[in-house]
């Protein structure tokens, strides 16, 4: 069975939004090497949206490099209410129940299964105990608003599974979801 691995950027005040505005100065060679663990673990990508469409717009146009060329050449599953499809960027739009179409894809043969972002989609997964391994990167910075982390969600209990710390002073702290 294949993991489920999310990787979540976040502020001290607990912000996920713009990680592009607030992350730049602590994006070093332990963040490159940790995010490359992470990817070239995976097979496939899980992302909702917005995530999507702001990778496939920020990512798709790029190559030359051995990250760049994995991520543009997974295949990405996208849960979506509001495409109609998603077939650029090797995109695959899940319809109908989400919870049911990625408990199906964690059955089948593979690596693991990537999600960035944090949002909607989360609530589902979480709710249905499908995120195997939460990968939250806690940045040293505070970004005064935006969406918070994991905002809606009922009470969760997390096992804490590892801490990684980067000279940088970014935390990765990685959590199982409790049964």
């Amino acid at each position: 069975m294949r993991k489920l691995v999310e990787s979540t950027f976040v502020t001290l005040d607990g912000v996920i939004s713009d990680p592009h505005v607030w992350g730049p100065p602590y994006w070093d060679e332990e963040h490159n090497a940790y995010s490359a663990k992470l990817l070239f673990g995976a097979d496939a990508l899980l992302l909702g949206r917005e995530t999507y469409e702001g990778f496939a717009e920020a990512w798709g146009g790029r190559s030359g490099d051995e990250y760049t060329d994995r991520i543009n050449g997974l295949p990405k599953y996208v849960a979506s209410t509001t495409l109609k499809e998603a077939t650029a960027w090797n995109g695959n739009l899940i319809e109908g129940d989400v919870a049911a179409a990625v408990a199906e894809l964690k059955q089948q043969p593979g690596q693991s299964i990537l999600k960035y972002g944090s949002g909607r989609l989360d609530r589902t997964l979480i709710a249905n105990k499908l995120i195997d391994e939460l990968h939250l990167w806690v940045f040293p910075v505070v970004a005064g608003g935006g969406d918070r982390l994991l905002d809606g969600l009922d009470l969760t209990h997390f096992e804490l599974l590892e801490t990684t710390r980067f000279k940088s002073g970014i935390i990765v702290l990685t959590y199982g979801v409790k049964a």
